[in-house]
């Protein structure tokens, strides 16, 4: 059965023990993973929302969704999971990716694909014990969890997917919610790992998607309209688009230019207004249960091991219970006996 899981932030205006009474309560519905986001320009910190998760959940999974190579050093990266999974064994994942909103407001770049090849291995080889080679010289972690977390990697295009299914445990498909261009993502993880001499069964597929449910459809798109923009302005940079797609590339870019990463994500954003509905509600699920219930059965039908929906602000608690109550039935049936890739 699909695992179905959340991603959030910790936003600067809530107190993290709200995210712990969040995650809890997940828990009690059945959310089998929570992913945190790390942004630390938009977010309060990841990793001490982890922390005192770790602490006061039992079941549930959690992880960064997600970190990055370039404010976060391969070896505190590696301490700090191996931290959190002797907190929570068997229950901490490790989500990476190039870096976003994290990394474009520092002026920094975006890890290339030979440096997060690089460091999905030593990460994979500090967190086991092994001696890994560093620009210092031979280095090896002073302790290990029983447990080494996987890695996830976050990846959206065709070179990204297929080094997520060479070399990762688990790839996070950050696409949007239109099912032929997932399925053509997960086929992309396929062909990487079997490149790679590895089955493809091996690679852990996690869909995320944006939802907003309700009856009031007009509300229920401006709910995801700043996600959509966060999408569309990521997207705009993309070379190939899916033909259901291409023909918004002009406002895609208009968001690009828009964009703020001082908001990001957030339901204030100005930005939000760049995206036009027939964009947001091709990038994000948003309508009666009904409607999202459907959707969301549809991308189901391609059998993820996961499908993540990211909980947006504002009613977290109600999000969260319709969610489970009205839409999670619909994603289960749908996809009885998951097949990752």
């Amino acid at each position: 059965m699909t695992e179905i899981g959340l991603s959030l932030g910790v936003s600067p205006r809530e107190d993290v023990q709200r995210f712990v009474t969040l995650a809890r309560h997940a828990e009690r519905l059945g959310v089998g993973h929570l992913w945190v986001i790390d942004s630390q320009m938009a977010m309060k910190d990841a990793y001490v929302a982890l922390a005192v998760g770790a602490w006061e959940t039992e079941r549930v999974r959690l992880g960064t969704g997600v970190t990055n190579l370039q404010t976060r050093n391969v070896t505190v990266l590696a301490n700090t999971f191996a931290t959190l999974a002797s907190m929570a064994p068997g229950r901490v994942l490790l989500g990476l990716g190039a870096g976003d909103s994290a990394v474009f407001p520092l002026g920094l770049r975006p890890s290339r694909i030979a440096e997060l090849r690089t460091g999905i291995r030593q990460l994979r080889a500090l967190l086991r014990g092994e001696e890994t080679t560093l620009p210092g010289g031979a280095a090896r972690m002073p302790f290990v969890p029983e447990q080494p977390p996987p890695i996830y990697l976050s990846a959206s295009q065709p070179r990204m997917l297929q080094l997520a299914g060479a070399e990762a445990d688990g790839v996070i498909v950050m696409g949007v919610a239109d099912r032929d261009l997932i399925a053509a993502q997960i086929a992309h993880v396929a062909r990487g790992a079997e490149q790679a001499g590895r089955d493809p069964a091996e690679v852990a597929v996690d869909v995320w998607v944006t939802v907003s449910v309700g009856d009031d459809a007009s509300s229920a798109v401006d709910d995801v309209r700043s996600w959509a923009s966060a999408k569309a302005r990521w997207m705009s940079t993309w070379a190939d688009l899916p033909p259901s797609l291409e023909a918004h590339r002009p406002e895609m870019e208009a968001a690009a230019r828009a964009y703020d990463f001082g908001t990001h994500l957030s339901v204030r954003a100005d930005h939000a207004h760049a995206v036009g509905d027939e964009l947001a509600t091709a990038l994000a699920v948003a309508g009666d249960p009904v409607t999202c219930a459907r959707r969301l059965a549809d991308i189901a039908q391609l059998r993820p091991a996961q499908l993540t929906v990211a909980l947006l602000s504002g009613g977290r608690e109600q999000r969260l219970e319709t969610l489970m109550a009205e839409i999670a039935p619909a994603i289960r049936a749908a996809a009885p006996d998951p097949v990752s890739p």
